[in-house]
């Protein structure tokens, strides 16, 4: 019953922020920004994947919940958009496009989806694949949800093996005609729907073939073709290595913005760096892999000529959190939260109609339980809510100011009543929330005060005193990682914020510093901080 009273709290504070960050919709781009065409605000993307491109092509789930339901409850756990996938072949290819849902699961032997699909959306069960497809995209679309409708693959099948046949134009199943065809059909299947505000051109292309320059190639003519078929949607591009490079783009521009409406997409897993993160020190790795990233990838934010970038992949295993997701995703978070990033989550799908020969498995990276009903992990949640946030926007005339955040909670450090400071949920960001800070070695004030944050000493709760010149009451950054913040006591000693929270209000301690020489073993993250900068009101 409370984790039910929980969900009906989130929902309606999600409700209020889904109608702050998704006002007016189409949505073009200003610099690194997507914004909305009436207004000119930001529009942040804050989406979860939802898998519909495999062999039965037909969205996972829909025999577990309603759609409409299941619409309820990802505006619940505080998502305003959803990146949909979906397979070529559905629709170039009559084999496929033309069987229904009942007929395609048949193939497959897929007798208890069958049934539920019956209960849950009885109406689906008789669509043609298409059609139960633009059904569901309606549905969505009608909880006032955004959708970004992915091209995971040309033949449905599960994603990605470097040497599958769907990697690269030129691959057994990868005919750039036939993708030129499948975007400008789906585009111009959806041009009409409003809430249709992103079109992903290709998911993770790899392989043997690839090469920069049949990218250029061919990407500029999807994106093209997208254009002319639908010159409101936004048109996202992935890059090369498994969505992971974009570094190309640093020495040859894409060419052209489709009238400000291209956005650039990129994946982080832990995938490829597991041994990075088990072998080195967390500082160190997370250091490397941040800087990588922005090498990458991130670049494309900045300049004269930026671009927003989609992380349109990440996420962690939720059933097991291994010590490298742990590490990677408190290395994620405050990374992407200080670029204040568009992204969507994996995933979704709790389980699998048929996945890779075997039906009903479930997804060990989703935010729900088996059952589609309810999140699997509330605290995981809690932990995005900063990434949900919309942080910054460029049309904002408040003054620029810090929300600091502690990294393995995703809680910001506020000021209670009686002067507690003490991590707690992002989600209310109050005045109580808002710090002022001019860089190394200055105080971290409260926003409209005098006072600042001061260590008093080791394993002692941070304080607040209007003493801002002493040393341990200005700030440095002392580690590898720049996630440490620490103030120095008599002896010359760093001090760092510490947290270990254990409810929803838990006091920071400031401890000796930890791991700063990368010592074998060593853990620092409950002492990864991060000063996130904000305009909102």
């Amino acid at each position: 019953m409370k984790g039910k009273n929980n969900l009906q709290t989130i929902l309606l504070i999600s409700l209020a922020m889904s109608a702050t960050l998704c006002n007016s919709l189409p949505l073009s781009t200003r610099g690194r920004w997507i914004v909305d065409n009436a207004a000119g605000g930001r529009v942040k993307m804050a989406c979860v994947n939802w898998v519909s491109h495999l062999e039965p092509l037909v969205t996972e789930g829909i025999h577990a919940q309603p759609v409409e339901r299941i619409a309820e409850t990802v505006k619940a756990m505080g998502f305003n958009c959803i990146r949909l996938t979906y397979a070529t072949f559905m629709w170039t290819r009559a084999d496929y496009n033309n069987r229904t849902v009942a007929q395609s699961l048949d193939s497959f032997n897929l007798t208890q989806a069958k049934e539920g699909i019956a209960r849950n959306n009885p109406k689906l069960l008789n669509l043609q694949i298409i059609d139960a497809y633009e059904a569901v995209v309606n549905e969505l679309g009608a909880h006032g949800l955004m959708l970004v409708l992915d091209n995971h693959v040309s033949k449905p099948l599960w994603c990605c093996a470097r040497e599958d046949g769907n990697g690269f134009f030129g691959d057994m199943y990868f005919d750039p005609k036939e993708w030129i065809k499948g975007l400008t059909d789906v585009s111009t299947r959806f041009k009409n729907n409003p809430q249709v505000v992103a079109l992903s051109m290709r998911n993770e292309m790899r392989g043997a073939r690839s090469n920069v320059p049949d990218w250029y190639r061919y990407m500029r003519k999807g994106a093209k073709a997208i254009h002319k078929a639908n010159p409101k949607v936004l048109v996202i591009v992935s890059g090369l290595n498994f969505d992971k490079d974009l570094s190309f783009l640093g020495r040859k521009s894409f060419g052209f913005t489709l009238n400000n409406k291209v956005v650039f997409e990129a994946h982080w897993y832990t995938f490829d760096f597991t041994q990075q993160w088990q072998q080195l020190p967390p500082n160190r790795a997370c250091r490397q892999r941040a800087d990588e990233f922005q090498r990458d990838a991130a670049f494309l934010t900045t300049g004269d000529k930026a671009a927003p970038l989609f992380i349109s992949e990440y996420g962690i295993n939720l059933q097991e959190t291994s010590q490298v997701d742990s590490r990677y995703f408190t290395c994620f978070l405050p990374t992407v939260a200080e670029k204040d990033l568009d992204w969507a989550l994996w995933t979704l799908q709790a389980s699998y109609h048929y996945r890779q020969g075997h039906a009903g498995g479930g997804e060990s990276y989703s935010v729900l339980d088996y059952s589609w009903s309810k999140p699997r992990y509330p605290q995981f949640l809690e932990r995005m809510v900063i990434l949900q946030n919309l942080l910054q926007d460029p049309n904002s005339n408040v003054s620029p100011y810090y929300l600091l955040v502690h990294a393995q909670s995703g809680f910001c450090v506020n000021v209670k009543h009686n002067d507690v400071v003490s991590v707690s949920s992002c989600r209310k960001n109050s005045r109580n929330s808002r710090w002022n800070h001019e860089g190394d070695r200055s105080p971290i004030k409260k926003l409209g005060r005098k006072h600042c944050l001061k260590a008093v000493g080791d394993g002692v709760p941070l304080t607040l005193s209007d003493d801002c010149s002493s040393p341990r009451a200005t700030w440095q950054l002392v580690s590898d990682s720049m996630l440490q913040i620490a103030a120095m006591d008599e002896q010359g000693n760093p001090l760092c914020l510490d947290a270990t929270p254990s409810s929803n209000s838990t006091p920071i301690l400031t401890r000796a510093c930890a791991c700063l020489n990368n010592e074998a073993g060593c853990d620092p993250l409950s002492q990864w901080f991060k000063l996130v900068p904000s305009n909102i009101a």
